[in-house]
């Protein structure tokens, strides 16, 4: 299987679906972030000054997650590319619209008949890991440069633009981290937790609490539930999604 699959995988396809991923991802990030359509903030220049924002942090944070399951996969031996989601960047920009975002734009598929549970757990940990890493990059930067600034969208500085850059990269790779690390096959959470669960335990909390930073506890609550409840949408399509 991982033959036919490298047979039918060429890097100019693998790197077209990665960059429209991006790209949708970043857009419906910047249309969240102004409250969707129908938001106080929502207009087109608002959107289009977001866009570089949202396009740096989700390149960042998105690609490179995607990126380190290819790799960490590769050392092992198997084969794995990027494989972009149709369906769900639909899902991504029509949720956005609505000040939300359910995204699921594509994934690194591995095929492989040699894994063990340990080097699947490693290929699944070097996402949310790298994503978590960035988050604490970033939320250093942001203490060192920006814990001040109060950024208001409708009167951007070259210092609250930048600002804005950090905590919103800061706040899409914690998301990114956290979402991966719910416990639902095929997400990497599912596999970790198989391999080691102190591991999962860890990172799953530290996750989690960093989130608090952006979102009350409440809505946050609220919010893992919505997650939870598309992951099983996912899970359940997830065979149909890798024959496309």
């Amino acid at each position: 299987m991982a033959h036919n699959f490298r047979d039918h995988i060429r890097f100019s396809d693998e790197l077209k679906d990665i960059l429209i991923a991006d790209l949708a991802l970043a857009l419906a990030f910047a249309i969240m972030s102004v409250g969707g359509i129908f938001g106080g903030s929502a207009s087109g220049i608002t959107i289009l000054l977001l866009l570089p924002i949202t396009l740096f942090a989700t390149t960042l944070v998105f690609v490179l997650h995607e990126l380190m399951h290819k790799f960490v996969a590769q050392k092992f031996g198997a084969v794995a590319a990027f494989r972009r989601s149709d369906t769900g960047i639909m899902i991504a920009l029509i949720t956005s619209f609505f000040g939300f975002l359910l995204a699921l734009p594509g994934a690194t598929y591995i095929y492989t008949n040699s894994f063990t549970k340990k080097e699947n757990g490693y290929v699944s940990l070097a996402g949310p890991l790298t994503n978590f890493i960035i988050f604490i990059i970033f939320y250093i930067l942001n203490i060192a440069f920006f814990i001040n600034v109060h950024i208001h969208l409708s009167n951007l500085t070259l210092t609250t633009y930048a600002a804005l850059a950090v905590q919103t990269t800061m706040f899409i790779s914690i998301l990114l981290a956290f979402y991966n690390m719910l416990p639902i096959y095929p997400l990497d959470g599912s596999k970790i937790l198989a391999w080691n669960k102190s591991v999962y335990a860890i990172l799953i909390v530290a996750t989690f609490v960093s989130l608090t930073i952006f979102i009350p506890l409440s809505q946050l609550i609220l919010l893992v539930i919505f997650m939870l409840i598309f992951s099983f949408f996912i899970s359940s399509s997830y065979r149909n999604i890798l024959q496309r």
